[in-house]
């Protein structure tokens, strides 16, 4: 169909538009993906160490042979439980035999769960609105639960509550429009962790060390002027 195509997971949250940066940038457009850095550097992903959750495939003849490819390994997706790995391999291979070009970005403008758990002071920035990513990525996070928590704290949850467990056909067929029903015009934030980027200061609140609530409650400090409903 001779689409460009971005593939992303539902944790992802946009800042900016990054399709236009990939296909106008000159520094990216000589390039047939492009992909958001995992964070790790172990041999699992090398040697690009992309992340599967975020990336933009130019469409050409070698991205179509790629993702033919990858599509015939599913039987590995299912075995090793990873598309990255399948995919990081793949690209590699391409890379090497074809003369695929791949571009991985640079960590602070595209950031993902390795930054929000390693580095405090770029997400503080992000969350306070000190500084502007294209998008954040909630990856390196145990379960959808946790991922929930760092997201509101991070002021990147919309969703209302009463919508958590429904399926949008069901919230369609009773309400006839999900987005007035379901979606927040306003960031639904409440701070969980001390110890966690947070879009306000939390004076009280339980710290989170290796997937472990270690003691502590109450509620974060938030400015007069920036308090939301779901903060009182």
């Amino acid at each position: 169909m001779k689409f460009n195509v971005v593939f992303q997971d539902v944790d992802v949250v946009w800042y900016k538009d990054s399709v236009s940066l990939f296909e106008s940038d000159t520094r990216l457009t000589d390039f047939d993906v492009i992909f958001q850095d995992d964070g790790a550097r172990s041999l699992r992903y090398s040697p690009f160490f992309g992340n599967s959750g975020f990336y933009f495939i130019r469409n050409n003849p070698k991205t179509i042979h790629l993702f033919t490819t990858l599509l015939y390994h599913g039987a590995e997706i299912v075995a090793w439980k990873s598309h990255q790995q399948v995919l990081g391999t793949l690209l590699n291979e391409h890379s090497s035999r074809y003369g695929l070009r791949v571009k991985v970005l640079e960590g602070a403008s595209f950031p993902g769960g390795f930054h929000y758990h390693r580095d405090h002071s770029l997400m503080t920035n992000i969350a306070q609105g000190k500084s502007t990513p294209y998008l954040f990525h909630m990856s390196w996070t145990k379960n959808k639960a946790d991922k929930v928590l760092f997201m509101q704290q991070m002021g990147l949850w919309y969703l209302q509550d009463h919508c958590i467990d429904d399926k949008a056909i069901d919230v369609l067929k009773g309400q006839g429009d999900f987005i007035s029903t379901c979606c927040s015009k306003d960031p639904l934030v409440t701070c969980h962790y001390k110890d966690k980027p947070s879009k306000y200061h939390a004076k009280i609140v339980p710290r989170k060390i290796k997937g472990k609530q270690i003691s502590g409650h109450g509620k974060p400090h938030v400015p007069e002027d920036k308090r939301l409903t779901d903060l009182s």
